[in-house]
Parts: C-alpha cells; structure tokens; sequence
C-alpha cells in the first residue's frame, strides 16, 4: 500500500492507495473518524475495510483529513473536510477514468462527511456508513439519499445511541428506488472493540450483493 501525496484545498493531503490491475476496476474512498478524537486513516475500522475493498478488486484510498498526520491545514469543522474528501476522489478518478462503479465508505464523523459528497457527487453509486453521528449532525440533506448502501452501528454504542441511527435510516427507506440496509452489531460500542470482524464481515456480505448484481 504505497504512500501517496497529494494536493487539498488546505494543501498537502497524506494517503495510502492502492491501484488495482485490472482496467475499470471499481474505486472507493474511506474516511477516518473525528480528528480531534484521535481520528486517522489508520484507524482500525478504515483500515480493515480499505483491506476489504482491496480484496474484492477495487483501486481503494484512504487518506488523512487536513490537519491529521502528513496533511496540512487545521480542523475545519466538516466544511474544509467535506472539501478535502472531493480532493481525494478527484485524485483518485484522474488514476482510474475507466472506473464504472465508485464507492464510499465513511467512520463515525467520516460517516457524516461520506454522505455530504455523495449528495455532491452522482458517480457514486454506494456507500458503507459505520457508527454514523446520527445525533449530533444533521442529516437532512439526504433528501432524497441518491444511492443505495448499508448503514452498521452497535448495539452498545454510547455515543450515539442506536434509536437515532434508526430513527435516521427509517426516514431513509421511505425513498422509492433506493435500498437503504440496516445493521446492528450486537454488543458492539462506538469503537467496535472487539468486533472488527463482525463489522467487516458484515460489510463484505453487503459489498459482495451488490457486486453480484450489479455485474
């Protein structure tokens, strides 16, 4: 998984890619939780699904938001963020311009920002969203939510309580067209400690559904 460098809105964004080998192979990008928590690509749940991505043939990236390791800038509240994810695709679209299917998959605050460019960006045509911060963001905008995808928290997650991430999806599915699905980690925190592989497990079963029919 080489080191990338490349350039934000803020400046220098750090990376990690990898480049499938075959022509048109599908792309995703993952983004990190919160960065003033402690929030990396390195994160443990970023990095497993950028492993999972990568096993099912996609050209994947993950990459610090600004102001996080290598990359420069300071934390801007989601906006410069939201900013710094659109960088990434771009920079990942200009390697792979054959791609046909383009995913995202975001962590908690990176759930919340994953979102926002999908409303921004019609090429991506599903997502993964772990541990969304159903009640302290607004997720208004996803009205309507332009893509399918799959939505995961805990059982036990205190940070944001499981009733407001299925008070969100349940809005969501009233959308014709779109297959919104919902899992919850039995056990599970904010963090998944201890539950990594369910969580990808889960998101492999997902990721594997949509691959077979959209073949």
């Amino acid at each position: 998984m080489p080191e990338v460098i490349f350039n934000g809105p803020a400046g220098r964004i750090e990376g990690r890619y990898h480049q499938a080998k075959a022509t048109g192979a599908p792309i995703a990008i993952l983004l990190h939780p919160h960065p003033t928590f402690g929030g990396t690509m390195n994160n443990p749940i970023v990095h497993s699904l950028y492993g999972l991505f990568q096993s099912r043939g996609f050209s994947v990236l993950r990459f610090n938001f600004r102001g996080v390791g290598r990359s420069q800038g300071l934390f801007d509240n989601g906006a410069g963020e939201l900013s710094d994810a659109a960088s990434a695709l771009d920079w990942l679209q200009s390697f792979n311009r054959e791609a046909k299917i383009c995913w995202i998959a975001g962590i908690s605050f990176g759930a919340w920002i994953s979102m926002q460019l999908l409303m921004r960006r019609p090429e991506i045509s599903g997502f993964i969203s772990v541990a969304p911060l159903a009640k302290h963001y607004d997720f208004s905008f996803l009205a309507p939510c332009p893509a399918s995808g799959l939505f995961v928290n805990g059982e036990k997650d205190t940070v944001t309580a499981p009733e407001a991430v299925h008070s969100l999806v349940s809005k969501l599915k009233t959308q014709k067209g779109i297959t919104i699905e919902h899992k919850v980690i039995p056990g599970a925190n904010h963090f998944f400690q201890d539950k990594i592989d369910d969580l990808t497990k889960i998101c492999a079963d997902y990721l594997d559904r949509r691959l077979t029919r959209e073949a």
